[in-house]
């Protein structure tokens, strides 16, 4: 398997390449496995094309998705790659994926560098087999817009402090203290997550990863 990582400029980055490497190593053991890094700026969709990823990931970073100096081609990359090949946004690239189909990038009412909360997921997807209420650790001041989400993502996961089980049933009734976490696209393998899975501080992230990967 080859999995492409677009850096976004981002020191959480090559947390992710080595997570990457350790899952394909213990559960594909073949020849062929590659976790490729490159800059959001130093390639084209040419470039991908030919590297032929199995699976993209795009990184953390700084900034927002609405400017191009901070997510390069990451926006071309959800719209002309997203289609077929199975990408996973984490962090700026969740913002980005919901951007590039037209949803609104905002400021949080709390930024959230270096912050703890409680997922409360699908249990789909890639949070398959992932227990509820773990912690999960956030860097990042800007949300996705609930009110401006594309009709084509599905809402899997929210942050929460409490009201844990009233939340459970409808994502969309979200509160100050209910912000997005996790979403997926309903036609495409496009996923999304808003906290790090690669932090130290987030439970079950090497399996979320995993889900994805494999």
């Amino acid at each position: 398997m080859k999995v492409l990582i677009i850096d976004n400029y981002d020191s959480f980055t090559f947390n992710l390449y080595q997570l990457c490497g350790e899952i394909l190593n213990k559960y594909l053991n073949q020849h062929g496995n590659a976790v490729i890094v490159k800059r959001n700026d130093e390639l084209s969709i040419t470039d991908i094309n030919q590297i032929n990823p199995d699976k993209i990931i795009i990184s953390p970073g700084p900034g927002s998705p609405e400017q191009k100096k901070y997510f390069g081609i990451c926006g071309d990359v959800i719209l002309e790659k997203g289609p077929l090949t199975p990408i996973l946004g984490i962090c700026l690239g969740m913002q980005g994926i919901v951007n590039a189909y037209g949803g609104k990038i905002i400021h949080a009412k709390q930024p959230m560098h270096g912050k703890v909360s409680y997922l409360c997921h699908d249990k789909q997807g890639i949070h398959n087999n992932i227990p509820q209420n773990i912690e999960i650790m956030r860097y990042h001041s800007l949300i996705v817009d609930v009110k401006t989400l594309p009709d084509c993502f599905t809402i899997n996961g929210v942050s929460h402090d409490t009201d844990f089980e009233n939340i459970l049933p409808k994502f969309k009734d979200l509160t100050s203290q209910n912000e997005i976490m996790a979403i997926s696209h309903n036609s495409y393998p496009i996923y999304g997550i808003q906290y790090h899975p690669e932090s130290f501080g987030s439970e079950g992230g090497k399996e979320i990863l995993k889900n994805f990967l494999l």
